[in-house]
């Protein structure tokens, strides 16, 4: 016979759900301090708290009379983001206590607070070859009307020893979707400069194909005779053969970029030229750091790089320093909103998501007209003092 009584709640459900509510909607404001280009925000705006209580708990209390926990959330981080049906909307990599990472769409009313995830995370379909784990997922609405999620895609190295169990290979997944519900999956990307992470569709056709930004390297982690931020062409993403790949951004010695670098999410298009936002890492005695930096390119060549500021655009800073990977801050998702504003979504130490928010005039006029790195000290003091001149002749 078929049982029709209700089944009971565990016995904690209700305070585990006050306390999830009470997270979400707590407001958000802007840090006081600025320097004038963007404004950070108090409070992260996803943590691995803000997962749904239903993804974590079996809430039966015949099933887990205790109350348990039964699936650990690690972190969450490296959101892609886009603007869709008026919310503010970010593809989040969730890592699991397992140390496997998924996708899972988050959306806000005002783009600062209030993010909540959708009840299911995304079902990537699977190639021949299965993923082992899928994170980082950059969103670019193209003009060929579809949007596309490329996302890095690891999987073991079969060409490892037996008992090398860490050696690993990366690629560029794809799929694409109509509304980040439902996705097809199409081939992994194929290129012959290496492992590829961090690649990044242009979203405009030029010259009738699709651009990508891309960063080959030579193994899992270490970017050997690749690295910088690459461009090549593809003729069509059911077959996303990549060609003509060039580097169009380079490493250079003692930057914030000398040890590898990497494209953050699609440019924006602007009236002076394509924004663009990357990450740059440097090496450290505490380990990598990493930092973001912004660049622009010409709008008609979008291989020639015309503006370059010197240093960080944004770093870890305060308590983004620490977590599960210290002293790093990535971005692989902004939004730019009708009026100009633009939303900048950032992932400080492999943990938590965090927003800055500064608009389109702020951030042309910071990529144009700072002072651009000149690789030595004593340049450095130059440009230093060339400002100090001139502001002597306002006083």
């Amino acid at each position: 016979m078929l049982n029709t009584q209700p089944i009971e709640k565990i016995h904690n459900f209700d305070e585990l759900m006050k306390h999830h509510h009470e997270l979400i909607e707590k407001p958000n404001h802007p840090l006081n301090a600025s320097n004038g280009v963007f404004k950070r925000y108090e409070n992260p705006i996803l943590t691995a708290s803000h997962t749904p209580v239903e993804w974590r708990y079996d809430l039966n209390a015949r099933t887990n009379p205790f109350g348990l926990e039964r699936i650990g959330i690690n972190a969450t981080f490296n959101a892609g983001a886009i603007k869709w049906n008026d919310k503010y909307v970010l593809a989040v990599r969730v890592e699991g206590a397992d140390r496997k990472s998924f996708i899972a769409i988050a959306e806000s009313p005002n783009g600062t607070d209030n993010f909540r995830f959708w009840e299911k995370p995304c079902v990537i379909p699977q190639t021949d070859v299965a993923d082992t784990n899928v994170y980082d997922m950059r969103l670019t609405k193209h003009e060929d009307g579809w949007i596309y999620g490329i996302f890095c895609t690891e999987r073991k190295d079969p060409k490892a020893t037996s008992g090398d169990t860490s050696a690993a290979i990366a690629n560029a997944g794809i799929a694409r979707t109509k509304d980040l519900v439902q996705w097809e999956r199409l081939p992994d990307l194929i290129s012959n400069t290496g492992q590829q992470r961090n690649v990044v569709l242009h979203p405009e056709f030029v010259n009738g194909k699709y651009a990508l930004y891309t960063r080959p390297q030579d193994g899992f982690i270490d970017v050997g005779s690749g690295g910088g931020i690459g461009l090549g062409y593809v003729d069509n993403m059911e077959n996303p053969v990549v060609k003509n790949e060039k580097i169009i951004f380079g490493k250079v010695y003692h930057t914030i970029y000398e040890l590898k670098n990497g494209l953050g999410p699609a440019p924006i298009k602007t009236s002076k030229g394509w924004l663009h936002m990357a990450h740059g890492v440097r090496n450290t005695a505490a380990g990598l750091r990493y930092t973001c930096y912004l660049f622009m390119t010409d709008l008609t060549d979008i291989s020639k790089v015309i503006h370059i500021p010197g240093g960080h655009f944004l770093a870890p800073d305060s308590y983004e320093r620490v977590g599960d990977v210290s002293n790093v801050l990535f971005s692989n998702g902004w939004i730019e909103d009708n009026d100009g504003t633009v939303y900048i979504y950032y992932a400080s130490s492999d943990t938590r998501m965090h927003v800055a928010v500064s608009s389109i005039e702020k951030l042309v006029d910071y990529v144009m007209n700072t002072p651009e790195d000149t690789f030595t000290s004593a340049g450095s003091v130059q440009t230093i003092i060339d400002i100090i001149d001139r502001n002597k002749e306002i006083q």
